[in-house]
């Protein structure tokens, strides 16, 4: 399998000595992305969709669906044909280290005739996918993996799923929900599924599932609250325009606060769906001024920054955003509600925690968080990215204000930014 794109060298996070004055445009959201991909394989008809992100999430996403039968063709504006073909198994799917790929694939792959057989990076197998594979098994299919509930493993797809109602705990992941949900409309009974666990992280990513599902003529209900009903029927194809990836804008949008300054995202939707939506609020919570007009969304600040105290559970990929300024904060901060970030790209919460603290801030891990303390003895050092891009960009906003961070692998972040680095020195050099 495949392994992340390394850098030999390490990365000097240049120090902003000059508040900062740019617009910085955003591709379009991974996750909105590879979710219209999917749908895309399974529509009735083809679709076009206009300003997606491509990435190497983005890239697996669309290799995994070449590999089935789905016909993806890129235009010269970046733009993607996708013509739904019938599915065929026999292949091994690559899934990198991208969730989406390892989560929203497998339910697809039932509607295959064969053997679908998924991998991926090192990292990859030591994310829980016992879930998933669970759930394919509640449906009536058979998974070989071992006995691990890890990739890699094998989906032995007869080409049909009846689906019907399931019960899967998806405490570890939204994404588990999302994936089933977006294959139901093919199930031939649909699928109610039900969650019952601790808890459920990051429920605006249900909730854009359930969106796009909609938006293509699959008609969809949520009941309760952990009750979700898909209906069997055709999915639409047609145009579909990918939004900006608002999640990416986080570490842009830290930069005015670290700084000072403005930086103006254009293109910021009025409604959406993305949980990046909500930096809005929170950066205004911490010292940030944030307006929203024709131009988009425009943040300034004063290089202050304060603490804060919030619970994440909505979206615990914001994380490493909000810790990176914390560390810089004049006040404490506690955030919760991110237990599940210990199974993502890697344990979230350990590599904040212990890349905060080489640097000599202050902290701590909770059972589903962490404390972060002012401190007056940060210093340069090595910032070790884990192979996770959200880890090397909060890397790059504590070297605004600290001289001497160095990112390891600072091309990790083509996972859903390829070109970070260069958007970050632009940034920083814009009048």
């Amino acid at each position: 399998m495949s392994q992340a794109n390394h850098s030999p060298e390490l990365w000097a996070a240049p120090v902003a000595n000059s508040p900062i004055h740019a617009t910085v445009p955003l591709p379009g959201s991974k996750s909105l992305t590879n979710r219209e991909l999917v749908l895309s394989a399974l529509a009735a008809e083809p679709t076009l969709l206009t300003a997606p992100l491509h990435s190497r999430d983005s890239a697996l996403m669309i290799a995994a669906l070449r590999s089935l039968g789905t016909v993806v063709d890129e235009n010269a504006t970046g733009d993607l044909l996708i013509n739904p073909k019938p599915l065929t198994g026999g292949v091994t799917i690559d899934c990198g280290l991208a969730g989406t790929v390892m989560r929203f694939v497998p339910p697809l792959a039932t509607l295959a005739a064969g053997d679908v057989v998924f991998d991926g990076d090192a990292a990859a197998r030591r994310r829980p996918m016992h879930t998933t594979i669970d759930s394919l098994r509640g449906l009536g299919v058979e998974v070989d993996d071992a006995r691990t509930g890890s990739l890699p493993f094998t989906v032995k797809a007869t080409g049909s799923v009846r689906g019907g109602h399931l019960t899967i705990d998806a405490s570890a992941s939204s994404q588990f929900v999302s994936g089933l949900l977006l294959s139901a409309a093919r199930f031939e009974d649909g699928l109610t599924l039900q969650h019952e666990g601790e808890h459920l992280p990051s429920l605006p990513h249900i909730e854009m599932t359930l969106d796009t599902l909609a938006k293509r003529g699959v008609r969809v209900s949520n009941p309760e609250p952990t009750i979700w009903r898909v209906e069997p029927g055709p999915i639409s194809g047609g145009i579909v325009a990918i939004e900006p990836d608002l999640s990416n804008a986080g570490p842009f949008l830290a930069a005015a606060m670290v700084a000072g300054g403005s930086v103006t995202i254009p293109g910021w939707p009025e409604t959406t769906t993305q949980v990046g939506d909500e930096f809005d609020g929170i950066l205004q919570q911490m010292g940030a001024t944030i307006v929203r007009d024709e131009r988009g969304l425009t943040i300034t600040g004063t290089g202050e920054i304060h603490g804060i105290n919030i619970d994440l559970s909505i979206g615990g990929e914001l994380a490493p955003v909000i810790a990176a300024l914390a560390a810089l904060a004049d006040s404490p901060s506690v955030i919760s509600g991110i237990a599940h970030l210990r199974g993502h790209e890697t344990d979230r919460l350990a590599a904040l925690a212990t890349e905060i603290n080489r640097i000599g801030g202050i902290c701590r891990e909770t059972p589903d968080g962490l404390e972060i303390d002012p401190s007056n003895n940060l210093h340069g050092a090595q910032w070790q990215s884990y192979e996770d891009h959200r880890m090397a960009t909060a890397g790059a906003i504590v070297g605004l204000r600290v001289p001497g961070i160095e990112v390891e692998n600072i091309a990790t972040t083509a996972k859903t930014m390829p070109d970070f680095a260069a958007m970050w020195t632009q940034m920083l050099g814009a009048k």
